[in-house]
């Protein structure tokens, strides 16, 4: 049990329903963001009330598939990943860095002061989710902007109890179980209660101010075993191995002309990675030539100008720029960052649009590193 001045806080309570902590949580003036239903999927959006968020459907996935599914009313959470992840929170798709007006002296005054941060609460985080925000944290938590945001953010992590067919978070180092980096952690129960339970004094001290009964040790043991079985229904699988030795020596297999083949090169797997960060930055001016400024948007390495240098792109071809992106989420980013940049969330499987699957991609390069088979280099030409 923690304590929050010389009140003891409840480290674990049964909650009837989410109103009182929605509640609770605009009552300390923080914006409320979750998921909700809108234009046929659950998105993440700011919301007024628990009502609003997705209870009675589930959703149905597969590669280049998603679909909503009615469920049991009583549950908001019997669903997996949306299309949108917390990194629109955190590292927005769009921000005004600096803007510029000339003075009547023929000179200019720069403003590159950011808005003051809203101060928020994730309410419905997923275990992969609050991976991909750790990891967000320690690649863009030195920068002003991000760090800034990110200093007030409450997060309310939820427990995996429903895997999707897309999803393979135990074969990337994580699982339906919410790790370090929550303020408070649901469970949801079959018959619609919540298991709620405190990670740090901020969360003890929100969980002692909900109504509700001090959960049991019974109640803990059914959460546990409602989640530990969810390890064990995950839809796909990463495949054994070192995957970083394994993409270092299939560089010049043919298979990645082969994926080449099929991808549209759109970037949809990049926009809805929860860890993807890449940006670039744009110079708009007024007819006038008065005023100026800078945005900051995100990017991908699957632009062809992603990588262009002054003798042209260094990746012109798909194949090569699916190469990069796979290559770096599995391989690069340990050299980069120590860690994996894939948290298993499965979203680059279900927003492809031609259903591109990175579990079987791998699959078929372990296969082919097995056989011990020589391959072509990779071609770029005809992959724009």
């Amino acid at each position: 049990m923690t304590t929050v001045g010389d009140v003891p806080a409840p480290a674990a309570r049964v909650l009837a329903d989410l109103a009182g902590l929605v509640e609770a949580l605009r009552a300390d003036d923080r914006i409320v963001v979750g998921p909700t239903v809108r234009d046929g999927a659950i998105v993440l959006a700011e919301l007024a009330s628990a009502a609003e968020l997705p209870y009675g459907w589930g959703v149905e996935l597969d590669a280049g598939h998603y679909r909503l599914r009615p469920v049991d009313q009583r549950l908001a959470f019997a669903n997996s990943a949306g299309p949108q992840s917390w990194k629109a929170q955190l590292h927005p798709p769009r921000q005004l860095l600096m803007s510029a007006r000339r003075t009547p002296d023929d000179g200019f005054v720069v403003d590159d002061t950011p808005p003051a941060p809203s101060r928020l609460a994730f309410l419905g985080v997923r275990p992969c989710d609050l991976r991909a925000i750790g990891i967000l944290d320690q690649v863009l938590g030195s920068g002003r902007r991000y760090a800034e945001r990110r200093a007030d953010v409450l997060i309310i992590a939820v427990n995996c109890t429903e895997p999707g067919a897309a999803c393979f978070c135990v074969s990337a180092g994580g699982g339906p179980a919410a790790e370090a980096g929550h303020d408070l952690v649901l469970t949801e129960r079959a018959d619609g209660r919540l298991l709620a339970e405190a990670g740090t004094t901020a969360g003890g001290g929100l969980l002692a101010r909900l109504p509700g009964q001090e959960a049991t040790a019974g109640d803990l043991a059914e959460g546990r075993d409602t989640v530990g079985a969810a390890a064990n229904r995950m839809g796909r699988t990463l495949p054994p191995g070192d995957l970083r030795a394994l993409l270092v020596d299939q560089v010049d297999s043919a298979h990645w002309n082969e994926v080449a083949n099929r991808c549209l090169t759109c970037g949809n797997c990049t926009m809805v990675c929860p860890t993807c960060f890449c940006t670039t930055v744009s110079d708009t001016t007024d007819v006038t030539g008065e005023h100026a400024q800078r945005w900051e948007h995100w990017d991908s390495c699957f632009d062809r100008d992603f990588s262009f240098l002054h003798g042209g792109p260094v990746r012109p071809g798909g194949a090569s720029r699916y190469r990069q992106w796979l290559s770096h989420k599995l391989g690069t980013w340990h050299d980069q960052f120590g860690q994996s940049g894939c948290v298993g969330c499965g979203r680059c499987v279900v927003w492809c649009p031609v259903g591109i699957d990175l579990t079987a991609e791998l699959a078929a390069l372990t296969a082919t590193s097995r056989s011990g088979s020589t391959d072509p280099e990779v071609s770029d030409a005809g992959n724009d």
